[in-house]
C-alpha cells in the first residue's frame, strides 16, 4: 500500500490499565476488535499500538489509590504485556494484523537485561515495528536510556526499530521531560524517536526538535490538548512558550503545526486517551472526546496535508517503504 493510500493513526493503546481502572479513573481498556472496528471505520487504514502503562512487575494494592510501587522481586516489567498484545494481534485476530503495527512498551530503568532478553525471544517468534516509552505513570526516568537503559538504545539500532515516547513540560513531572528526550535523540542520531502529545504545543521543545533528523512528534490526544489550553492546565506550554495558534480551533491547530514543522507532525489519536476523566485526586477534571471528534479535525485539512501528516511523515518515521 502507497503512502497516498494510507491513513495511520501513530498512538494507539491495546490492553488494559489497572491503575487506573482501581483508582475509578477513565478510559482503562481497550481491545483490537474495539478499535478496528467500532472506531476504525473512517478511512483509518494502519493503527500503531501499545500496550498499557502499569504492568504486573507492580504492587496493584495502591492502584486504588492512586499510588505506583514497584516490586523488585516480582515480574521482569512489559515480558507478559508485550507477548499479550502480540497474541491478541497475530493469534487472536489474525484477520486485523495486516493493519496494525504493534510497538513493545519498555521501562527505561528497571532489569534492563532481562527485558532486552524477553524482546529478542519474542522477536524470534512475532513482527513488531518499534518500541514505546510512558515514563511518567509507572515513574522511571527516560533519561535512563542514557545509561544503564542504553541497552534499548542500541537494540533500537540494531533492529531499526523507532521509539515513541510520552513527554512533558509539567514541572511536576520529572519522568519525561521533552528536554530530556531531546537530549537523548540528539545523542543517539542512529535511532528515530517521536515525542508525543505535540511536545505539549512548547514552541522551544518544537524547534529543537524539528532541527534534528532523527526527530519527529505526533499530536495524539489532540482536541483535549487544545481544550487544555483553553482552561489553563499546567499539562500543556505556558502563553509565553506556547506555539501561536487558535486552540479553539483544533484543525487549524494542526494546519499551523504541519506549516511550521513540515515532515515533521504525525497524526494520532492516543486512544482511547482523547478523553481523560477522573474523579479522585488533586483536581479533580474531566476532558472529553471522541474517535469521531479526532478523525473529523484530520479531515477537515486538505487532502494533501492529510497524506503528510497521516502518511508520508508517519512513514518515514517507521521507515517504511512508501
Amino acid at each position: 500500500m502507497s503512502a497516498q493510500t494510507k491513513i495511520i493513526d501513530c498512538h494507539n493503546h491495546i490492553g488494559a490499565e489497572l491503575l487506573f481502572y482501581l483508582h475509578g479513573d477513565h478510559p482503562y481498556c481497550q481491545d483490537i476488535p474495539a478499535m478496528v472496528e467500532n472506531v476504525g471505520s473512517q478511512r483509518i487504514t494502519d493503527w500503531v499500538v501499545f500496550p498499557f502503562m502499569t504492568n504486573v512487575s507492580f504492587e496493584f494494592a495502591g492502584f486504588q489509590d492512586g499510588e505506583v510501587h514497584y516490586n523488585p522481586s516480582g515480574a521482569v516489567p512489559y515480558v507478559y504485556e508485550n507477548e499479550r498484545l502480540l497474541r491478541e494481534i497475530y493469534d487472536y485476530f489474525p484477520e486485523h494484523a495486516d493493519r496494525i503495527m504493534p510497538f513493545m512498551i519498555l521501562d527505561p530503568s528497571r532489569r534492563v537485561a532481562e527485558q532486552v532478553a524477553a524482546l529478542r525471544e519474542l522477536r524470534k517468534k512475532y513482527r513488531f515495528a518499534g518500541f514505546k516509552i510512558q515514563p511518567t505513570i509507572i515513574q522511571s526516568p527516560v533519561r535512563a536510556l542514557l545509561d544503564e537503559g542504553r541497552p534499548f538504545l542500541e537494540l533500537a539500532e540494531e533492529w531499526d526499530c523507532p521509539i515513541l515516547i510520552h513527554s512533558s513540560i509539567a514541572e511536576h513531572d520529572i519522568w519525561s521531560q521533552c528536554s530530556d528526550i531531546l537530549d537523548i535523540a540528539e545523542q543517539t542520531p542512529k535511532v528515530r524517536f517521536c515525542l508525543a502529545h505535540s511536545c505539549r504545543y512548547d514552541r522551544p521543545s518544537l524547534d529543537r526538535m524539528a532541527s534534528l533528523p532523527n526527530a519527529w512528534f505526533d499530536c495524539s490526544a489532540h482536541i483535549i490538548h487544545c481544550e487544555s489550553v483553553e482552561r489553563g492546565l499546567d499539562n500543556v506550554a505556558v502563553a509565553d512558550r506556547r506555539f501561536k495558534t487558535d486552540y479553539t480551533n483544533p484543525t487549524q491547530v494542526l494546519h499551523d503545526l504541519n506549516a511550521a514543522y513540515p515532515q515533521k507532525l504525525m497524526w494520532g489519536t492516543d486512544s482511547p486517551f482523547y478523553s481523560w476523566i477522573t474523579s479522585q485526586g488533586r483536581l479533580p477534571f474531566s476532558l472529553k472526546s471522541s474517535y469521531q471528534a479526532e478523525t473529523d479535525c484530520l479531515f477537515g485539512l486538505d487532502e494533501k496535508a492529510i497524506s503528510e501528516i497521516a502518511g508520508t511523515n508517519t512513514l518515514s518515521f517507521l521507515s517504511y517503504e512508501s
